[in-house]
């Protein structure tokens, strides 16, 4: 399909175009990536071609296998945890919930770990990738509250709790030239295990409960509606593939280049949060 997009034309003619595509199909699968939390001061990964702006994210198999991974994790995270979990719903995340309150929204899949959809009154949500306010043992599956880690960590690591930096995507902060050897990284409260964010990792599988619930969402939605997502992640994208191969209408809004752009039926290349706001 060839995405029905005007590169010249007005803001009124695309939002007249999404208003129209969104009424055409009541029950719309919605899928979310970072640029939909760009504006709650979230950084995203991705450029407007869909390259990393910096080095790739930890992966699951060097957090789990290397402990020196494992302490420059938490210690950038442990500052970037801050101003992250103080973040709030921006006008994209609200106008995704009032669109799911009028009945627009079958359901709101988002890769993002950042609650933020919850938090403006979305219900029928999919965190596909986990949710970064969790922290699990991965011994026994014990979930602790990541408020109440951050405790744990500040205490053990007071020197490290007076840094600050510049922040990254995920709760992540840029702390570079820094010696992490002697940061402490608390073990599991319960049984002593390896604490790990309760998030998926680059590398690691997304539980099957998730992706067959989403399945199930995307089998009874009329449409697709992709906000914010380059789509160059294989998890997100795989739904957006099946959607086509099934014959949906998929429409999106996101500056630059996706994964999918060849899938698209229209596609809008506007900011995310003025432009859900205005049609919703």
């Amino acid at each position: 399909m060839n995405a029905d997009a005007l590169p010249d034309g007005s803001l009124e003619d695309d939002l007249a175009r999404l208003r129209d595509f969104i009424a055409a199909h009541p029950r719309l699968f919605v899928l979310t990536g970072a640029g939909v939390s760009t504006d709650s001061g979230i950084p995203d990964y991705r450029d407007n071609q869909g390259g990393w702006k910096r080095p790739q994210p930890v992966t699951y198999q060097a957090f789990m296998g290397d402990e020196a991974t494992r302490r420059r994790y938490w210690a950038r995270s442990l500052v970037g945890w801050r101003r992250f979990s103080r973040a709030h719903p921006n006008a994209a995340h609200l106008a995704l919930s009032r669109m799911e309150a009028a009945g627009q929204v079958e359901v709101l899949l988002t890769q993002n770990v950042d609650g933020l959809h919850q938090a403006a009154g979305s219900h029928h949500v999919i965190d596909l990738h986990g949710r970064l306010g969790r922290v699990r043992c991965m011994a026994h599956g014990h979930l602790v509250q990541r408020s109440a880690f951050q405790a744990v960590l500040e205490e053990g690591n007071p020197e490290w709790a007076l840094l600050d930096a510049g922040d990254a995507p995920d709760g992540d902060a840029d702390l570079e030239g820094q010696d992490f050897s002697r940061f402490d990284v608390p073990a599991c409260p319960l049984c002593g295990g390896l604490m790990k964010p309760d998030v998926v990792f680059f590398g690691e599988g997304v539980p099957r409960e998730r992706v067959l619930a989403a399945t199930h969402g995307l089998e009874q939605a009329d449409a697709v509606l992709v906000a914010g997502s380059s789509l160059m992640v294989f998890s997100g994208f795989r739904f957006v593939n099946a959607a086509a191969k099934a014959g949906k209408p998929i429409a999106a809004v996101n500056m630059g280049r996706t994964r999918a752009d060849d899938l698209f039926s229209l596609k809008i290349e506007r900011p995310v949060a003025q432009t859900l706001a205005a049609i919703a």
